[in-house]
């Protein structure tokens, strides 16, 4: 007797696809030495989605100045510009050096301006910024590097920007656990200014690059910085 499927099946078999795929032109590129692809993120709808386990941020090839300050985060093989520390990557990352901490990190949370756009989706914590929220970046004072209610005695970053470039921000664990004084304080992920300008240490992306970002990342994503 010839197979006949059954309704269930046949439903089954019938039933469209919930995954839309586009994929965006695709040229080579050089990271660190090796070759890799160059492309946006993929836009993908899913039902579920899994947190990446681990990024890497690496310099981009080019002259000193543009090979120090300038870089790639590498998602699953593809790499996304972003903007580095005036002074580049360092080991030893030290107070207003102006560098991205080499090492790996974790996201802690997520801090956003509701007036300038929609809630992040994420998985990490998130928070409204407000007018009187600040960071502290004073070496010597008990709340280095930690938020803080502006006004504020001793030196602080106002979180609250009229530049935009704190309108998305990821908090990450650098000099978290232990604090230690002098070992940098708000290094975050956060928006670029202009054409990927330097940053005073953290990693700087665009704006729509972040956000598909954070829909991927969990509180155990290793961020790789070499």
């Amino acid at each position: 007797m010839p197979y006949v499927p059954s309704r269930q099946a046949k439903r089954i078999r019938q039933a469209p696809s919930t995954c839309r795929t586009k994929v965006l032109p695709v040229r080579d590129v050089i990271v660190n030495g090796n070759g890799v692809k160059k492309k946006t993120f993929r836009t993908e709808s899913h039902r579920k989605s899994h947190s990446l386990s681990r990024l890497r941020v690496a310099v981009r090839p080019g002259g000193p100045l543009q090979g120090r300050q300038r870089g790639w985060l590498i998602v699953e093989g593809r790499p996304i510009p972003v903007a580095l520390g005036r002074s580049g990557i360092r080991a030893d990352k030290r107070e207003g050096d102006g560098a991205t901490p080499k090492g790996v990190w974790h996201a802690r949370e997520v801090r956003y301006r509701a007036d300038h756009g929609p809630r992040p989706v994420t998985r990490l914590p998130v928070f409204r910024i407000k007018p009187d929220d600040g960071w502290c970046d004073a070496p010597r004072h008990g709340r280095y590097n930690r938020p803080v209610t502006r006004p504020f005695p001793a030196s602080h970053e106002e979180m609250w920007r009229a530049d935009g470039l704190y309108d998305l921000v990821v908090v990450l664990d650098h000099n978290s656990r232990p604090r230690r004084a002098h070992r940098g304080s708000a290094v975050f992920l956060h928006i670029a200014r202009g054409a990927f300008e330097p940053t005073a240490g953290c990693v700087a992306f665009r704006p729509s690059d972040l956000r598909r970002l954070l829909a991927r990342l969990g509180p155990r994503t290793a961020i790789e910085i070499v």
